[in-house]
């Protein structure tokens, strides 16, 4: 599971905390309720989530997006949705229910937080005028994410470029031997850069094409930020390896293992795709 990231933006003059985990953003609803009235943010959550409205919607986003919701909890609560005696509290929501578009933590960026569909329906029962701030800067948020991630790209896909100059020149100078045909040659770069494929994707380029067959360019054009920064650091031991005059076999299990360490050191942090580098147009 994905380490949860934490950021903020700020809406009208209140900062709004957002959760980003399993590859969906929550925004905090107490934030939102902040701007309305900051001594009674709890009230609000409630008072919305009561509301009959609210309940048929939440109950459709959960139908919708979660399989493991529970149905007849939700009937139970709709019919009951809309009377005066009628209660509810996100916490009772969640564990009632099953429900994955609200949560709550506690901690530092403790409060009720909601998947931004959620939450932009809320912000639009606080204010319409505030749900359209909170649209227009959450959007702005994305796009410099996007935009940061994208650089990132360029930056490992260009360190990628660079070091196989270093790759084949060893390759041309220990593996390649004198008076053969630049088509011979060239089989012994693309099984070197196999190497590498296997190395780090367990497979070569042959067989990624094979099971990819809709797909524009090779593996390495669609690698994750994390997987281009490593390409460049195996490409370059390679490299030394074969100076080393190691055989194949021996660097493929050295560069495997080293690709490993590095992908779990890389997928445990939040800032990789932080570089101050970018993806101006794919290569």
């Amino acid at each position: 599971m994905k380490k949860a990231k934490s950021t903020s933006i700020e809406v009208r003059g209140t900062a709004i905390s957002i959760v980003s985990q399993e590859d969906a953003d929550y925004i905090c609803l107490t934030d939102i309720a902040r701007y309305k009235n900051p001594d009674h943010t709890d009230d609000l959550i409630r008072n919305w989530i009561r509301n009959r409205n609210t309940v048929e919607f939440l109950g459709m986003w959960e139908q919708l997006n979660n399989p493991d919701f529970n149905p007849v909890e939700f009937d139970g609560i709709r019919m009951q949705a809309g009377l005066n005696s009628f209660t509810l509290t996100p916490k009772q929501w969640i564990e009632k229910t099953g429900a994955v578009g609200i949560i709550s933590k506690t901690g530092r960026y403790g409060g009720t937080y909601a998947h931004k569909d959620i939450a932009f329906e809320f912000a639009s029962w606080i204010s319409v005028e505030f749900k359209l701030y909170l649209i227009k800067e959450f959007q702005r948020l994305k796009e410099e994410e996007n935009r940061r991630l994208s650089l990132a790209w360029n930056l490992n896909r260009t360190l990628s470029k660079l070091n196989y100059r270093i790759h084949t020149d060893a390759i041309k100078e220990h593996l390649i031997p004198p008076e053969i045909t630049p088509a011979q040659a060239s089989i012994t770069y693309a099984n070197e850069a196999d190497v590498l494929n296997v190395a780090l994707f367990g497979k070569t380029a042959k067989q990624w094409r094979d099971a990819n067959p809709k797909l524009e360019g090779n593996m390495r054009d669609h690698a994750t930020v994390e997987q281009l920064l490593v390409l460049a650091n195996i490409e370059s031991m390679n490299a030394e390896f074969i100076h080393m005059e190691l055989e194949q076999v021996e660097r493929l299990k050295r560069l495997n293992q080293i690709a490993i360490r590095q992908m779990q050191t890389l997928t445990t942090r939040v800032d990789v795709a932080r570089l101050p580098t970018g993806k101006e147009e794919k290569p």
